[in-house]
């Protein structure tokens, strides 16, 4: 009786002090939630390079709907202002600036986008992400892409490492 008294109180001494961990589940709809956040303010910001920087991992593979393959280093260099021509001495102008603005084109709406059907599938450190991205246009055009990515938590943060986009095709005319 002693014996089993004693190895009750070791049981009870041991799992007082052992930390209580989130159970897989809550750790997974952390992941989901999370991951469901960062989409929709990447999307909410995708006009920003911050943004961007912070989204996309430093290995990113990024192959657009259109084919190309890019990679992070790519997509935050298209922030960049434009390099200016060289200046042409023979031709100084002498327009200001406000009549060149006068004379661009109006301006047109932002395009948005927002995102449906969000799957996020974790698998401890790593994520899979699927999603229909809705692009708002000018004029209520609305088109449609269907992504997927793959998170990666490093550091503490998730990450984008591989990316693809599938535009989804407009339904044909009857």
């Amino acid at each position: 009786m002693t014996r089993l008294l004693a190895s009750a109180a070791l049981l009870f001494a041991l799992l007082a002090t052992t930390p209580v961990r989130a159970t897989d589940a809550d750790a997974d709809a952390k992941t989901v939630a999370d991951i469901t956040a960062q989409l929709n303010d990447f999307l909410a910001h995708v006009d920003q390079r911050d943004t961007h920087d912070r989204f996309w991992a430093s290995d990113l593979v990024y192959t657009s709907s259109a084919g190309s393959v890019t990679n992070k280093a790519e997509i935050l260099k298209s922030f960049d202002p434009p390099v200016p021509a060289p200046a042409d001495d023979d031709k100084a102008s002498d327009a200001p600036a406000a009549d060149a603005a006068k004379d661009a084109p109006p301006a047109e709406e932002p395009v948005t986008y927002t995102a449906d059907d969000i799957q996020v599938r974790p698998y401890g450190e790593t994520a899979a992400l699927t999603f229909r991205l809705v692009q708002h246009g000018p004029g209520d055009k609305t088109q449609y892409y269907r992504n997927s990515g793959m998170f990666v938590r490093r550091d503490g943060r998730w990450q984008v490492v591989t990316w693809q986009a599938t535009k989804v095709p407009e339904p044909e005319a009857k």
